[in-house]
């Protein structure tokens, strides 16, 4: 007898919300079974075939991965990768496509050293996938997209963009990108001294950012509220 997957098991395993899989269900995407309580049941084979381990089932099927990025641990803990991986799954499920894996890291979109994109870059190259999914461009790199664009489609690979309009990227994750990139050149430019230097631009920048937010909630900055 095949084994059965609960709902709670479902969710875990495809990385979306019990919620999403009733939508599934009521759209016939998927289709549980019941048990004499009521309760859902989800057949393993069915689930397989939805994260592409049964090559037996649907192989014509585009293989793709899904990549989720966020610059830091408090976006994740606030719930934003979870999410992202949501709408990066069920935009998948929809499609029609095999997921082979997800892929999710905590990570700048200037690091260059991202194990996960990494990871990414050998599976193009080793032809296991047709499509990469991201939900923003700046998901995959903050800077040199086209790069890693034209990478991937010489290997076959091409990359699917969910939000067509440019992401606007936490006022947070910003500025630490932008420190990232004075501490990098200072140490470049002033060698020793950088450290000191960086130091100075990053408080002007934390300055101004806050100033900017106290603008922007109504307060200005040269009287006393």
């Amino acid at each position: 007898m095949e084994k059965l997957l609960t709902s709670h098991q479902v969710a875990k395993l495809l990385n979306v919300w019990p919620e999403t899989l009733r939508r599934w269900e009521k759209e016939g995407k998927l289709k549980p079974l019941r048990t004499p309580g009521g309760h859902r049941r989800y057949k393993e084979s069915q689930i397989k075939k939805l994260l592409g381990e049964d090559q037996g089932i649907n192989s014509t099927s585009k293989k793709c991965i899904i990549y989720a990025r966020v610059s830091t641990a408090k976006q994740a803990d606030a719930g934003n990768l979870q999410r992202q991986k949501e709408r990066l799954t069920t935009y998948a499920v929809e499609k029609g496509y095999q997921v082979t894996s997800i892929y999710t890291e905590i990570a700048s979109g200037l690091n260059e050293n991202r194990r996960e994109l990494t990871k990414l870059l050998k599976e193009a190259h080793k032809g296991n996938i047709d499509i990469i999914i991201i939900e923003y461009k700046d998901r995959l790199a903050r800077f040199g997209y086209k790069y890693l664009e034209q990478y991937f489609l010489s290997h076959k690979v091409a990359i699917e963009v969910i939000e067509t309009n440019e992401e606007k990227s936490p006022r947070e994750e910003l500025v630490n990108d932008m420190i990232a990139i004075v501490t990098s050149f200072s140490a470049r430019i002033y060698g020793k001294r950088g450290g000191r230097v960086a130091k100075k631009l990053m408080e002007t920048i934390r300055q101004e950012v806050t100033t900017g937010e106290n603008d922007s909630n109504g307060h200005n900055p040269g009287t006393n509220p």
